[in-house]
């Protein structure tokens, strides 16, 4: 199957060059472990062709990435390309599972066996009697297993190696003070194991704290640690305290697994259900968050001095898919329908597998008759049940069985055994090491934060552009509800109403003892579209579903009140085949007796919601026309905004974002409606109009000393000369006014345009005010290093009189041509807008010393108007 890892080399054919150089790259990186070929000899027959042209027919030279048939003579097809990564050799060991830098492993390696107890194991039925401990916590009593090296709160993901942390493992448990110390020795630091602390409150009474899913403060459900220096016939009490869901299967029977290290080797017994006095309830220590929940419950161990774990549900990890792929690969009948690709790495690097499982097509219009079916688990690592499903349908769809050679003749499954790996890793319940839940970011565009779903959704609408992707199935646990049920879609469309729900009512059929058609649900929340189900019912897959699997057991037929066993769900992944089968039977009986029998379920499900509502409907008119939606309740899965958001290496930089926009000055609220915007011009006017009286006493003492002293405006030589070097010529604007009670007077707008050649401007502006007569007074602007002036002057006349424009000269430096331009006179305006020229104003960087005003005046005393002049605003550029 892995070409790459072939080392058979003939050895009177030579390399070719660029084998020979991979060779070399792959082994330096470790990734090929198998020999080199000679490169002297190699080098010697390349320097020969060029010689030699009649060698490139050579058998020696012949290239080995084309195919060769029985005649000797090339077949247009390429050898299966060569993987990437060394997945499995036969010859060496596995790829060793990466851990965060910031974990401590140990090195021992944990295995179980598998094992199918022999008679039914039932749910535990309550007493009332239980005891509820009272939580006293490490002041009371004696810590005897602490983990110190998880992450610290707003810690993210950075790097990892194999292996986990730098450096010795410490000895968390306790030292035994000799053979009579009956003090249990607690350990989870390997795959997939989950216990941050133990604390010793009794001889025989321990209560013990799960670390929650690395760089979170949430998720503790999934548990796997291991016990030691046991002593049989003694009654343990065990309480977990820092439990997050307010409900429970606990609470309903389920039993914790239990794995004894003797039963093992010496009875071949593996995991099996064990505990009594098991109460779930409310934590009564409140820490001022959220509410915790305790789990306790007693046992007796088998073995003194014997080996023990217990865990939440029978653990599938890393490792174990590992060692289930490689004997696939090994498996020379199996390889040759079943081609191993790597989809991905996970942050930590581990790889993401796929799996395509297909006979090979006779001719290419075959192949590309064939529908698609897309199934992935663990994408909550916590949720080993969907694992074992998997394992399940691997084990049939690989089998010799006609009906599986039947689904590989006709479609082509494309397999993510393990999206999460990291998280399987490391003992999560629902994270990956992001700190965010995977199945919330289907939608997602970073890639580098959540590669495994990126890759899954992309490699997911690319098979949809190839051909009709029939099932998309994700496989999951649930700890509030019994049995195995699923989530679906409803469908919009009128064509295909009720379709999405053929499925599962034939799988319900097919497995009457473990599914539940009637727990099962099609409404898509808001909440949920980031699932995998809904982003892939969105982009075109019908019958996209959310496979949920119980921790517990079932309670229907043959197997109520049991829990579940590994075989029991290994076997719903055969249901799953045999009801694929059944979907998509030519004969569509079985799909037309399924969709009458919904019609009449649906019909009988919204006569009840109308009668419980005490109305009467006419179900024969246009019952169909009632939404889905309206009937079904919300499903009872998980909180995502718990899960949701950026990733945790992202958190802090978002945070700093947020502070930051937080200091910039806010943009001020438009007002919403016209009293709002009339109501704060009328405030902004009159604050306006008090700023202008206080200021209307100086601004009359100024212009009279303006009339007295005309060379008041004189420049400073040094600092104009800085300014005209430095500034780059603009326009400029000049705006007077002045109001009388009777009188208006709207001052002429004075724009002086400076370019860069040394030419003088004249401008003739003209004002006529009736009645008004203004004789302009004459200033003298004197420019540094020139002697050049500006004269400005302006004329006007009295009633009566025709008015003359006034002529404003401008001599430049150093140019002795002149352009002259006159400019109507124009009416007086009293409105104190400015020119909507964008292009006027003064620069930016010189700001006038006065500012406007209005001046007042009145008709009876005209001769005052005459003798005060408002100020006149002249910027000079270069």
């Amino acid at each position: 199957m892995f070409p790459a890892l072939e080392t058979e080399l003939k050895p009177e054919t030579l390399s070719d060059p660029y084998e020979d150089f991979m060779h070399h790259h792959l082994q330096y990186y470790g990734y090929f472990k198998g020999p080199t070929c000679l490169p002297s000899a190699g080098h010697a027959q390349i320097d020969a062709v060029g010689k030699d042209p009649l060698m490139l027919s050579s058998p020696l030279l012949r290239s080995r990435q084309l195919l060769y048939d029985e005649l000797d003579e090339v077949n247009p097809r390429l050898r299966e390309p060569r993987e990437l990564f060394s997945f499995f050799s036969s010859r060496g060991p596995l790829q060793a599972p990466k851990w965060p830098i910031e974990c401590e492993v140990i090195k021992e390696n944990i295995h179980h066996i598998e094992w199918v107890p022999p008679e039914p194991e039932y749910f535990y039925q309550p007493t009332g009697d239980e005891k509820v401990p009272e939580i006293v916590g490490e002041e009371q009593g004696t810590v005897v297993y602490q983990l110190d090296s998880v992450p610290t709160e707003g810690a993210y993901f950075t790097s990892s190696r194999i292996g986990g942390k730098r450096g010795i493992i410490k000895e968390l448990a306790v030292t035994l003070q000799g053979p009579e110390d009956n003090t249990l020795l607690f350990e989870s630091r390997f795959e997939s194991g989950n216990l941050q602390k133990a604390v010793r409150v009794g001889v025989y009474e321990y209560e013990l704290t799960l670390r929650t899913d690395l760089y979170t403060d949430k998720h503790t459900q999934w548990f796997y640690f291991r016990v030691q220096n046991t002593r049989k016939e003694v009654t343990y009490r065990f309480t977990i305290v820092n439990l997050l869901k307010p409900k429970s299967l606990y609470a309903v029977g389920m039993k914790p697994l239990m794995y004894s290290q003797l039963d093992a080797t010496t009875y071949n017994i593996g995991w099996r259900r064990e505990g009594h006095e098991i109460k779930y309830y409310k934590n009564n220590m409140d820490d001022g968050q959220q509410p915790l929940y305790c789990l306790t419950w007693t046992i007796q161990f088998p073995h003194d001095q014997d080996t023990c774990f217990f865990a939440h549900f029978y653990p599938y990890t890393y490792t174990d898919l590992q060692c289930y792929l490689l004997s696939i690969a090994n498996n020379p009948i199996q390889s040759q329908f079943c081609k191993l690709r790597a989809l991905c790495r996970s942050l930590a690097g581990n790889t993401v597998y796929l799996l395509t499982i297909t006979n090979p097509s006779r001719t290419p219009q075959e192949a590309a008759a064939k529908k698609a079916v897309v199934l992935s688990a663990r994408v909550h690592p916590g949720e080993s049940n969907g694992s074992w499903i998997m394992r399940g349908f691997l084990d049939f769809i690989l089998s010799n069985s006609p009906d599986a050679q039947l689904l590989r003749d006709i479609f082509v499954f494309k397999v993510i055994p393990m999206l999460n790996p990291d998280g399987v890793i490391v003992g999560n319940y629902r994270c990956s090491l992001a700190g965010r839940d995977l199945n919330r970011h289907y939608k997602t565009v970073l890639k580098d934060s959540f590669p495994c779903i990126w890759y899954t959704k992309n490699m997911i609408k690319r098979l949809l552009e190839e051909r009709e992707v029939l099932l998309y199935c994700d496989f999951h646990g649930h700890s509030r509800k019994n049995n195995i049920f699923l989530y679906g879609c409803n469908s919009n469309s009128r064509k295909h109403w009720l379709h999405e729900r053929v499925f599962p009512l034939m799988l319900s059929k097919n497995a009457p003892d473990k599914f539940s058609f009637d727990s099962c649900n099609f409404k898509v929340q808001k909440c949920k579209e980031g699932t995998g189900r809904v982003v892939m019912w969105r982009m075109g897959v019908i019958n996209s579903y959310t496979i949920e699997s119980t921790f517990g057991g079932s309670t229907l037929g043959s197997k109520r009140d049991t829990h579940f066993t590994v075989e029991d769900l290994k076997s719903l992944g055969y249901h799953v085949c045999d009801t694929i089968l059944d979907f998509c039977d030519p004969d569509q009986t079985k799909y037309t007796q399924c969709l009458q029998e919904l019609k009449e379920l649906l019909q009988q499900e919204i006569h009840k919601k109308f009668s419980n509502f005490g109305q009467d409907v006419d179900l024969e008119a246009s019952w169909s026309d009632i939404p889905l939606s309206d009937i079904e309740s919300s499903t009872s899965g998980s909180d995502s905004s718990l899960s949701d958001g950026l990733p945790a290496h992202l958190l802090n930089i978002a945070n700093e974002l947020n502070q930051k926009m937080l200091l910039k000055k806010t943009k001020k609220k438009r007002l919403q409606t016209r009293k709002q915007r009339d109501e704060q011009y009328q405030k902004n006017y009159l604050m306006r109009e008090l700023k202008l009286a206080e200021d209307t006493q100086g601004r009359a003492r100024f212009a009279s000393t303006l009339q007295k002293q005309p060379t008041l405006l004189k420049a400073p030589e040094k600092s104009s000369s800085s300014v005209m070097r430095n500034e780059k010529p603009r326009l400029n604007e000049t705006q007077l006014s002045g109001r009388d009670k009777g009188t208006s007077l709207e001052p002429p707008l004075i724009s002086l345009v400076l370019p860069k050649n040394k030419e003088t401007i004249q401008t003739q502006l003209s004002g006529r005010d009736k009645g008004t007569s203004l004789e302009p007074p004459l200033i003298s602007l004197v420019l540094p290093k020139n002697k050049e002036t500006i004269q400005t002057q302006l004329s006007g006349r009295d009633k009566g009189t025709s008015l003359e424009p006034p002529l404003i000269s401008l001599v430049l430096p150093k140019n002795k041509e002149t352009i002259q331009s006159k400019k109507p006179g124009f009416t007086a305006s009293c409105s104190p807008k400015r020119s909507t020229n964008s292009g006027l104003g003064p620069a930016p960087d010189v700001k006038a010393n006065w500012p406007r005003t209005r001046y007042p005046a009145t008709r009876k005393d005209r001769s005052a108007v005459a003798a005060v002049y408002p100020s006149l605003h002249i910027y000079t550029y270069p």
